[in-house]
């Protein structure tokens, strides 16, 4: 079912189990804090993301009575679907429990989770696809954010916000929370003046766009338009992927991830959990090729004249684009 649908139950009643999966990272995370807020289970929850997935670990949780006597939530993220019966077993405890819950949150394509989704089509288990949202309504939600931090904010200085991180409703919650402590109305010129801008996190949108196969353009004309120019992109195309490369190694090692050991600093959880997924799924093979193409890529830029630099970026993404 769509959000909208969803949003309407969750008014009523919280479902069983629930699968979410699409763009908006905000309602996903939302779910995750009403799920926990209304049950009032912070300490006795279960949370497997990524790599974490067991299940063992799962259907063992499940399966056994709390620990204090209360509610068993089971939180999963992962970017690759769960074996259809282990799926099953699992719902069926949550099924025979009224004390159970399970929330699947999943981050891959959507064609791999087809299957599944037909599991959670019933009343108490919701499947339910979010999108990313438009600008107005990206509006709307963070005019209810604002409301509740009582700030006061036009939906112009909100628009201007979002345009400047990028319609990232994350980061737009955040800055509105910093921006509360001001106490007093904001302006745009707030927001000019205290707001940083999203580009270098537009260039992580627009890598994790290209690993991910999405349409990467229309943000490469984003952050040309910005001032970013084909050597910075470049180099920060080389820098993500040696990333990867360095979280795909740890992984292979220690079979978990740890940012602050692998880049010598922490990485915001989410940043860190969808490089760790990504360095699971790219081949070791298909790495190193990009990392071959990039440095063919550096030499043919670097000697170009101006008019041609943006020509072979572009090209040099789409070359990238087929190694995934």
């Amino acid at each position: 079912m769509y959000q909208k649908e969803f949003e309407q139950i969750l008014q009523k009643r919280l479902p069983k189990a629930l699968l979410a999966y699409g763009e908006n990272q905000y309602a996903l995370e939302g779910y995750i804090s009403k799920y926990i807020t209304e049950l009032d289970v912070k300490e006795d929850l279960l949370k497997l993301y990524f790599d974490e997935y067991n299940f063992e670990q799962a259907k063992t949780y499940l399966a056994q009575n709390s620990l204090f006597g209360g509610i068993n939530l089971l939180i999963i993220k992962h970017d690759k679907a769960i074996p259809k019966k282990e799926l099953e077993t699992l719902l069926e405890l949550v099924k025979k429990n009224s004390d159970n819950y399970l929330l699947y949150l999943f981050y891959g394509v959507q064609k791999d989770i087809k299957s599944n989704a037909a599991l959670f089509r019933s009343d108490d288990a919701i499947e339910v696809r979010l999108f990313e949202p438009s600008v107005r309504e990206s509006i709307t939600i963070l005019q209810k954010k604002a409301n509740e931090l009582q700030i006061q904010i036009d939906p112009y200085a909100l628009e201007h916000l979002i345009m400047v991180l990028n319609n990232n409703l994350m980061l737009c919650s955040n800055e509105l929370e910093k921006l509360s402590t001001l106490s007093r109305p904001i302006s745009s010129k707030d927001i000019d003046d205290l707001v940083y801008s999203d580009a270098p996190l537009g260039v992580e949108k627009l890598l994790m766009d290209l690993c991910n196969k999405k349409p990467i353009s229309n943000t490469i004309n984003t952050l040309l338009e910005l001032g970013e120019d084909a050597v910075y992109l470049l180099r920060s195309t080389q820098m993500f992927m040696n990333q990867i490369l360095l979280f795909q190694a740890y992984i292979k090692i220690n079979g978990n991830v740890n940012s602050a050991e692998i880049l010598g600093y922490k990485l915001p959880k989410q940043i860190e959990e969808q490089k760790a997924a990504l360095a699971s799924r790219i081949k070791s093979s298909s790495l190193l090729k990009i990392l071959e193409h990039l440095l063919r890529s550096e030499l043919e830029i670097k000697s170009a004249p101006a008019p041609q630099k943006e020509t072979l970026l572009y090209g040099m993404f789409i070359k990238l684009q087929s190694y995934l």
